[in-house]
């Protein structure tokens, strides 16, 4: 690789975590740009005398509402919204008014949204919108209702209204990133789900590619600050004025399933130079199958709205890859070397950032079960169609 030929290395930014599912963070909107070290392993304590272990410290609850705990004072200043804090102080009115997840998720979004400085959540407000929802899936109405229920009205931001909600809520559909369930080996796509979302304002400029030149990185099970950050690499060198890409789902997703998310959640169909080939299929649309539908598990909302997921299936991929061969399917090696390889997971493979010196890294990094490989391990086999099987 060489350093010159790189638009970037490495994006860290930070945004607004939504206190949705079980990992209720909200930071800062604040985002940096740069070349630096993967998040680290915290150095280990040192050890205190065998005769006197050390016991853990307990969680300290919230002074207000109490419902909340924390491991330390400014972990709580940045995970625990204000109007969340002041719903939660009020019984069980949070519970009464999200009784189903489907509803609990963008209220808990809301209250994070409201709770954030005038200027980040302007910020939210300038991204790009998601189409309207379909039929009886989300009610913007009536989560604006449970706001205005939930939330001291002193405690609102100027301007809001029913319009204002709505505006927010298609500002999060369409750029929420999902933060993932620790992968488990052998653990199917089908069973992992996304346990929050978080907007990053600017990683939710990144445009969707279905052959991506970039991936996005989350590490929130390490301890201590950075934890709620979002890490984009590039998967190999990338040409000055080249635009940088993701893929707003598994890369292993079929055509027609690719088509159909990014249309319904985005408004927009796909002509990547991998769409172009794959629309001359004939079979694509009968292959389905096994595939699964779009909508069927929430991990594949991210943002940009973003994340890796199961939708249209690996034997979706593999069953086109064989019709036609590498002349019909151009693309082929891309999966070998950066998709993953261990079993039901299809996360991408980035290399880890250069060493302090500038010197490349040769070893890949799975961004969905965080298997580390040598770049000559990824390297295909001469005269081998480059699938994964």
């Amino acid at each position: 690789m060489h350093n010159k030929t790189y638009i970037f290395t490495e994006l860290i930014t930070k945004g607004l975590g939504e206190c949705i599912a079980k990992l209720p963070v909200t930071a800062p909107l604040v985002d940096r740009v740069g070349v630096s070290k993967p998040p680290s392993p915290p150095s280990p304590p040192t050890a205190p005398p065998a005769s006197a272990p050390s016991p853990p410290t307990p969680p300290s609850p919230c002074p207000s509402c109490r419902a909340a705990a924390f491991c330390s004072p400014s972990c709580a200043a940045a995970s625990h919204p204000r109007l969340l804090c002041a719903a939660l102080c009020n019984g069980g009115a949070l519970a009464a008014a999200a009784p189903t997840e489907s509803i609990q998720e963008p209220l808990l979004f809301l209250l994070s949204a409201y709770s954030l400085p005038e200027p980040s959540l302007h910020a939210i407000l300038s991204l790009s919108s998601a189409p309207p929802p379909a039929p009886g899936t989300q009610d913007p109405a009536g989560l604006h209702a449970a706001m205005a229920a939930l939330a001291p009205s002193h405690m609102l931001p100027p301007g809001f209204s029913p319009d204002f909600t709505a505006a927010l809520l298609a500002k999060d559909r369409g750029n929420s990133f999902a933060i993932m369930e620790p992968y488990r080996p052998g653990m199917s796509l089908e069973l992992l789900k996304a346990r929050a979302y978080a907007v990053y304002h600017r990683a939710s400029l990144f445009n969707h590619d279905c052959l991506p030149n970039a991936c996005h990185f989350d590490y929130p099970d390490r301890p201590g600050p950075g934890n709620t950050d979002i890490v984009v690499r590039a998967l190999h060198d990338i040409p000055e004025g080249r635009e940088v890409c993701i893929s707003y789902f598994a890369a292993n997703w079929r055509y027609a399933d690719r088509q159909r998310r990014l249309l319904e959640d985005y408004g927009f169909r796909c002509e990547c130079d991998r769409c172009q080939v794959e629309s001359r299929w004939k079979d694509d649309d009968d292959n389905g199958d096994d595939g699964g539908d779009g909508d069927e598990d929430e991990a594949m909302e991210e943002e940009d709205g973003e994340e890796e997921g199961e939708d249209g299936g690996d034997d979706g991929m593999e069953e086109e890859g064989d019709d036609g061969g590498d002349d019909d399917f151009p693309h082929a090696y891309f999966f070998v070397r950066y998709l993953c390889d261990s079993e039901g997971c299809w996360g991408m493979l980035a290399p880890l950032p250069p060493s302090p010196n500038g010197q490349p890294s040769h070893v890949f990094e799975c961004n969905l079960c965080g298997k580390l490989r040598k770049e000559e391990d990824a390297m295909p086999d001469e005269g081998t169609s480059g699938m994964p099987h």
